[in-house]
């Protein structure tokens, strides 16, 4: 179960960000999404809250959640986990 997660959160960082020639093999489950990882900053950020409320029906209420969500893909899968309605 947690690995499908894992897929289709990395599935919705491509799809939301629009990353092109990457598939989900390309990024790591535990590497950062910000700074030396993905790269991601503050926009990607809000269209992945925006993905994840559409897709999953989880909410990020606020920055300091966000910060912990956005670490890498398995702290997302985590709250996408706990918070799924």
């Amino acid at each position: 179960m947690q690995e499908e997660l894992i897929n289709q959160v990395k599935q919705l960082i491509i799809d939301s960000l629009r990353i092109e020639g990457m598939n989900p093999d390309d990024i790591e489950t535990d590497a950062p999404l910000f700074g030396e990882g993905l790269g991601l900053d503050s926009i990607d950020a809000l269209q992945l809250v925006v993905a994840m409320e559409k897709d999953f029906g989880v909410i990020v209420p606020d920055a300091a959640t966000g910060t912990v969500v956005f670490q890498s893909v398995r702290s997302m899968s985590r709250y996408i986990a706990e918070n799924r309605k």
